[in-house]
């Protein structure tokens, strides 16, 4: 087939390779069938002849796979169509083709240290080398861990993986396993059935999987019962000054009506609060009657000095503030605008600023210790915050469960709130800890400490879900050792590989 395609042909094949490989990711869900086309592309690919082109055949199987998993990032130009509307095509293109930057060095790099090598040293190289640029995409200009073909599994008990080694280890894996396909199907000689080591050992990951899901999520009696709210505020209509009093009575009608639970504490989406945060005592204590006295989280605004944060606030029975959470990880162009002074005096600011202007963010993650009130302690993200494996990590005691209260009325009903709904769930997994997820317009869901949806609300839809927290599972060796064992790995391959390399081996 390779010898087939060349030229604008073999461009055009890998980037249908990788726009096909999106369907591993949510809404679609089909991993196998990522799986599959994915080695095509790996077979196509790999080969190159130097590590230039293996760039560009890099660069091209992941600018389909970007573009076919972002459609979602026009949607928040679409609010305000008029204004931003222009905005989206561009702004899908560049983000697509900046993120598949990091798969075109990963596969160069790949190139260059199986040169002279069959497609197997090939696909070996390269699950030492996208691991590493995606941790890098991770953190590089604030990161953008979005799409991690980690995801593929997120329905399977494949992702149970990242429990043990994190979702670079899963990146490594499913690199593994498609290229491992691709040497069966592109290979030459009886050396190509070495490929099958890479399926085998992701059907090891399976079963293994499966044998360390819980029979059941295991829900300690005395656990608190969480009530989600998800008012289904339409972003166009949130703020419109006749519709605010609409929602703010649904939020509290829907907080206070009965339910076969008793709710210990009720969470409320990311920036739900009508009025700043310690500014009206009023609403407050009509959260707290609407709570029958349980403890509520909020999504909030407040003032830091001249610093607006966006923030999840904590009040007590009686409505008083208990504890507050200021978002550190904020989203560039959509809370702030890259630039800092400069950009302010220009004018220029996020999407998802309003006129009180960009957010500023707070001093980093977070434990709530809320023992005192029969709720253990809980790690709140807020958003975006929860893409990032490394923001399940934080300073002092493991938390017993996260809460994440998100507004994802900007992605529209399709496949940004889903894939986004699946990154907060491999977090889960990670941690081994359950997962409270309120959104405005869905997806609400409680998420147990194996990944396994437990309660949700669909998109679209205003309702509430009562749920006793499942029990935290022991300490996962991912949560112990972070992504240090995945780094290394990576690096003492790739020192091998590169020194095979040097001589000419």
């Amino acid at each position: 087939m390779r010898a087939e395609l060349s030229g604008r042909r073999l461009w055009l094949a890998l980037t249908l390779c990788g726009a096909a490989a999106a369907l591993g990711q949510a809404p679609f869900g089909w991993p196998l069938v990522a799986l599959l086309v994915l080695a095509v592309g790996l077979g196509l690919a790999l080969p190159a002849p130097t590590p230039r082109a293996g760039f560009w055949r890099g660069w091209g199987l992941a600018l389909g796979y970007f573009l076919a998993t972002l459609h979602w990032i026009v949607e928040p130009f679409l609010v305000d169509i008029a204004r931003h509307g222009w905005m989206a095509p561009f702004a899908l293109v560049l983000l697509a083709g900046g993120m598949a930057l990091f798969w075109g060095v990963a596969m160069a790099a790949a190139v260059w240290l199986g040169r002279g090598a069959g497609l197997g040293l090939r696909v070996l190289a390269l699950a030492a080398t996208l691991p590493l640029a995606e941790m890098i995409r991770a953190v590089l200009f604030t990161g953008f861990p979005w799409g991690m073909v980690a995801s593929f599994w997120i329905d399977t008990p494949v992702r149970m993986g990242a429990a043990w080694g994190g979702p670079y280890a899963l990146v490594a894996l499913t690199v593994l396993a498609a290229g491992g396909i691709a040497v069966l199907l592109f290979g030459q000689g009886a050396r190509r059935w070495r490929g099958a080591a890479g399926p085998v050992l992701l059907l090891a990951v399976w079963v293994g999987g499966t044998a360390s899901l819980p029979a059941e999520s295991p829900v300690a009696p005395e656990g608190p019962v969480v009530r989600v709210v998800q008012p289904n505020a339409p972003q166009h209509q949130k703020w419109q000054p006749d519709m605010i009093p609409v929602f703010w009575r649904r939020k509290l009608e829907l907080t206070g009506q009965p339910g076969t639970l008793t709710p210990d504490v009720v969470v409320w989406p990311e920036v739900t609060l009508p009025y700043l945060w310690g500014g009206e005592t009023e609403g407050n204590a009509q959260i707290a009657r609407a709570a029958g006295g349980a403890v509520t989280l909020v999504g909030a605004q407040r003032f830091e000095g001249s610093e607006l944060r966006n923030a999840v606030g904590v009040l007590d029975g009686d409505g008083k503030p208990l504890a507050v959470y200021d978002k550190f990880h904020l989203v560039p162009f959509g809370e702030y605008f890259p630039g800092g002074a400069l950009a302010a005096r220009l004018g220029l600011a996020g999407l998802a600023t309003d006129m009180l202007g960009g957010f500023t963010s707070g001093p980093g993650p977070q434990v709530l210790d809320l023992r005192g009130q029969g709720l253990g302690r809980v790690l709140p993200l807020i958003c975006y915050e929860a893409i990032f494996p490394r923001h399940g990590f934080a300073p002092g005691p493991r938390a017993d469960w996260i809460v994440q209260l998100t507004n994802d009325a900007w992605f529209g009903e399709f496949a940004g709130p889903q894939q986004h709904l699946a990154q907060a769930r491999m977090r889960a997994v990670e941690q081994g800890v359950p997962l409270v997820r309120a959104a405005n317009t869905g997806i609400s869901a409680v998420i147990g400490p194996a990944g396994r949806m437990l309660a949700e609300i669909p998109l679209g839809v205003a309702g509430v879900i009562d749920v006793a927290l499942p029990a935290p599972l022991p300490p996962t060796l991912y949560s112990r050792t972070g992504n240090w064992p995945v780094l290394i790995a990576a690096l003492v391959l790739i020192a091998g590989l590169g020194l095979r390399r040097v001589r000419g081996a």
